[in-house]
Order: structure tokens, then C-alpha cells, then sequence
């Protein structure tokens, strides 16, 4: 049987653009990964893979406008936030070759013989060491952030391990520019063009995760599609660690007082936030417990106001925009459900965003309405009434996993009194990452930032984004009583390569 071709899709036409490559076949997919795997000793240089990193995030700039046209004709998201988005890209290659030249990532720590100890300590070297080939399956919402170039392929590459990415149907010509782009950096620097290998089709996503010389995966897309990989990836005869990004919700609590303080400042906010990128974001605040009362209706009617405002848009493919509509219908048909600003369809291509309203009270208990704690992509966000702090308490007890949990406070509950603190660790444990006052779009590109959550937000307890995600793609090795000369340098003790480690219990940097 022939291979199915690949064709770009224009989404704001629904119309195939041109024809970009073929589906690979089971054969090629082996062929992709065997020509990875012979490239690993070519990135055990730290000094040259950090180079390449630099290269690869220069020559993307230099190929900006070519990039951010192809990106635009196949996703509709507009030229200012994809050249945004790729700055992004860039940044981060950048930070990871920083990481790659300090060292610390490799966590080395030594013990000299110590028989005075109970029981003795042998001679130990401990340090770590990249995993392998990694298969990295791309995102839709994210054409340069999350995809060839994004924070997978930046971290596994920074760790040493090479990759072959499962390009995302919705942006296939870009995939292939881009992997282009990062074969000719790596060239630069002698380094075979297998380092990044590119993969289209479902069934070639599958073979992927299937592959005995693929030794870690990241993913990044939907619960179905992503719990299906996990389960693959469990089930081989050697499983395989799976970073995976399902799906999140990210709950805010506004507080009372905070509604009453502020409710239109927040209510703007909301909008701004849920409806950012088409509401296509993973971090897109989907549930708002909101107090009942004055204040809250402040907040609605402030919301209202500003979503009523917004124009419609395009979603990244009719699927998706199909799956919108219907989603936000089903939801609107629930008895005691709301529609301020009535979300759906806004044209042939386009949708309109929206909210919905329910009594907090209808999602306390098991049934129908947890329809209303599922995701839903696109721009709509349910807005839950509650009574009092037991009724808001009871939802959020409900809630699986997220990427994020925001809480709304006002200035006192802010300052540490009343219930300020409490109501942060009650957020906690449901994500990643807990603000305070803000809105979770937007996820900084940083050491400390933690982009995961308990499941289904993420399936391990790793971050995607910032500079602790490349230890998704170590493991730790460790020598005892090997003689000196057999030593990696990394691990010798006049430390040749200057790296930070802990060297009989002191840390030296």
C-alpha cells in the first residue's frame, strides 16, 4: 500500500495548500531511529552539543521570516505571536547550552573510602548519564515552543541524547523547515543530521514509542492521544519513562474579598486570559469558582463586558473548531446552566468565545454535570457561583490533577491574614505551579519554573519548561572502586573539566 501523502492545511479555509511529504512507514521509522542512536557518541562533547544549541537558536533567528510565514499559513496564529513565540524558542536553546557549559546538571558527587563509617563507604563516584534515543511527539497550540524546536528537543539534546520528533499534522511544512534548520546547525559543528530525525503519520507515532532503541518519550497534546502512548510505552518489553502533557483544567478561586475589592480589574483579566490565542492554551484558566452576591455579579457582568468584546477566531484546524462547538453545546444544554456570552460557532471557520455559568453546588456531587470539569479547548470558561468557602472547597476536592491552580486574594488576605494561607494549600496539591493574583498564561522560560502537575496534567512529576527539564533524560550511574585512570573525567578528583560537585560531603562550585 502506498504511503498516505501529507498535505499543509490553510485553517482558515479548511483547503490543503500543498503536498509536504509522505506518511512513514514502519520501515523508515526504524531507519530514523537506528541513524539517531549512531549519533550519540557525535553529542558526547559537552563543549560542542552546547555549541550546537547556540547555532541552532541563531540560525532559526536567521531564518525568522521564512519560519513565521510558514507557521502563520498553517496555524492562523498570527505573525506577533509566533515571532514572540520562536524569540521564545531561541531563548531557550540558548539557556540550555548555558546549562550544558556550567554543569551542575550532572549531579556529580563523590565519596572517598571511609572505614571508620558503619558499614564502611566504599570508594563512589555518582553522576549521570543521557538515556538515549528520545522520541518527541509535538504539539499543535505550540509550532515552535513545543514542537522540532521546543523544550523537548532543547533539553534531550542539551543531555546528550538525540532525538526523532513525530511532527504534528497541523503545522507539517513548518516541521520540516525547522528540522532542516537544526541538521544544518548540527552540521556546523560535525555532527550527522540524524541527530534530529522527523516522522509523520499516526501509525509512524506508533511505531515510534514501539521502537526498541528509543529509550524516553515527551508529549504534549490530549488525555486520549497521550494516555494511549503511556500505556504503549508501559506495555514494550523494556518500558520507557513517558513525559506526557495531557490535559488541565486550571481551577481560580476568587475569594469574596477579592471580588469585592476588585471584581472588574479580575473580571477583565479572566477575559483577556481565557481568550488569549483563541483560547488554545494549555494553561487557560477553564473552571472559576466565583462568590454569589454583589460582588460576583460585578465580576460576571465585568466579563461579559469584555469577552462580548472579543473577535472571533480561528482554531488551528476544523477538528478542533468541530470539537469546540459541539463541546460548548453539550455543556449549555445542562439544566441551571448559563450563557452570558454564548460560545460556538462564529462563522464558516471562525468561533466566537464565551462563558458559562452554573451554581457551584451542581458540581459537588458525582454526575452529569462533571462534563463541567473536563477541558475544553478553546475560548470558553465555566464559571462556578458558590455560596461559601465549604461549597468552593467541596469543587476543588473534586478536581484531578493540573498545570496550574490560581487563587484570588484580596489585599489582607494577601498579606498573610484571614484565610490567605490556608487557601493556598488547599490549591497545592491539585498543581505545578500556584499563583497568586495573576493568570496562568504565559509560562516564563526560567530555572525555577515548573511546567507539570499530577496527573492527568502531566503522567510524571517532571516540568517541561525551565532548566530542571533536562533531567527527564538522565539516569544516575554510579562507580565504586573503579581505579582513577578508568574513570570518566567528570568523575576524577582533580576535577579537569571544573565541574560543581559534592566532593566528601562539601559542595564545591
Amino acid at each position: 500500500m502506498a504511503a498516505a501523502p501529507v498535505w499543509s492545511v490553510d485553517p482558515r479555509t479548511g483547503k490543503q495548500r500543498e503536498q509536504v511529504a509522505v506518511e512513514a512507514t514502519a520501515r523508515e521509522v526504524d531507519a530514523t531511529v537506528r541513524a539517531a542512536h549512531a549519533v550519540r557518541g557525535d553529542l558526547a562533547d559537552r563543549t560542542v552539543r552546547a555549541a550546537f544549541l547556540r547555532t541552532a537558536a541563531d540560525r532559526l533567528q536567521d531564518a525568522k521570516d521564512q519560519l513565521v510565514e510558514a507557521a502563520d499559513a498553517e496555524t492562523a496564529l498570527g505573525p506577533v505571536r509566533l515571532t514572540g513565540e520562536l524569540a521564545r524558542t531561541c531563548y531557550q536553546l540558548r539557556a540550555f547550552a548555558d546549562i550544558v557549559d556550567e554543569g551542575a546538571f550532572l549531579d556529580v558527587v563523590i565519596n572517598h573510602p571511609d572505614d571508620t563509617a558503619t558499614p564502611p563507604v566504599p570508594d563512589l563516584r555518582r553522576y549521570k548519564v543521557p538515556l538515549g534515543v528520545v522520541a518527541v511527539y509535538s504539539a499543535s497550540n505550540f509550532p515552535f515552543a513545543f514542537s522540532v524546536a521546543g523544550g523537548d528537543t532543547a533539553s534531550a539534546l542539551a543531555a546528550g541524547c538525540p532525538v526523532v520528533v513525530k511532527a504534528h499534522p497541523d503545522h507539517p511544512a513548518l516541521s520540516e523547515l525547522v528540522a532542516a534548520v537544526l541538521r544544518r546547525a548540527a552540521a556546523e559543528h560535525g555532527i550527522p543530521e540524524g541527530v534530529v530525525g522527523l516522522v509523520h503519520g499516526f501509525e509512524a507515532g506508533i511505531e515510534l514509542i514501539k521502537h526498541p532503541l528509543v529509550a524516553a518519550a515527551g508529549f504534549t497534546g490530549s488525555v486520549r492521544g497521550g494516555r494511549a502512548l503511556f500505556d504503549a510505552a508501559a506495555a514494550r518489553p523494556v518500558p520507557i519513562p513517558f513525559h506526557g502533557e495531557l490535559g488541565s483544567l486550571n481551577p481560580v478561586l476568587v475569594t469574596e474579598a477579592a471580588a469585592a475589592e476588585r471584581a472588574e480589574q479580575i473580571g477583565g483579566g479572566l477575559a483577556g486570559s481565557m481568550t488569549l490565542g483563541v483560547g488554545q492554551f494549555c494553561v487557560k484558566p477553564g473552571l472559576v469558582l466565583a462568590p454569589q452576591g454583589a460582588a460576583g455579579d460585578r465580576l460576571v457582568k465585568s466579563l461579559t463586558e469584555a469577552v462580548s468584546d472579543t473577535e472571533a477566531g480561528v482554531l488551528l484546524d476544523h477538528r478542533m473548531r468541530d470539537n469546540f462547538v459541539a463541546g460548548v453545546a453539550e455543556r449549555a444544554e445542562l439544566p441551571d446552566v448559563e450563557s452570558p456570552v454564548t460560545p460556538g460557532a462564529g462563522g464558516e471557520h471562525t468561533v466566537s468565545a464565551g462563558f458559562l455559568t452554573v451554581p457551584a453546588e451542581k458540581l459537588t456531587q458525582e454526575g452529569e454535570y462533571d462534563l463541567l470539569l473536563e477541558e475544553c479547548f478553546g475560548p470558553v470558561t465555566v464559571v462556578a457561583r458558590y455560596e461559601d468557602e465549604d461549597e468552593a472547597k467541596a469543587v476543588l476536592s473534586r478536581l484531578p490533577g493540573n498545570l496550574t491552580a490560581t487563587v484570588h486574594l484580596s489585599a489582607e488576605e494577601a498579606a498573610g491574614e484571614g484565610r490567605g494561607p490556608e487557601l493556598l494549600a488547599e490549591l497545592t496539591p491539585l498543581a505545578g505551579r500556584v499563583l497568586v493574583n495573576g493568570w496562568p498564561t504565559g509560562v516564563a522560560v526560567a530555572p525555577a519554573q515548573h511546567h507539570g502537575g499530577p496527573y492527568p496534567a502531566t503522567t510524571s512529576t517532571s516540568t517541561s519548561v525551565g532548566g530542571t527539564a533536562i533531567e527527564r533524560w538522565l539516569r544516575p550511574v554510579v562507580y565504586q572502586g573503579a581505579p582513577e585512570a578508568l574513570l570518566p573525567a567528570e568523575l576524577r578528583d582533580e576535577n579537569p573539566l571544573g565541574l560543581p560537585r559534592r566532593f566528601n560531603g562539601r559542595l564545591e562550585r
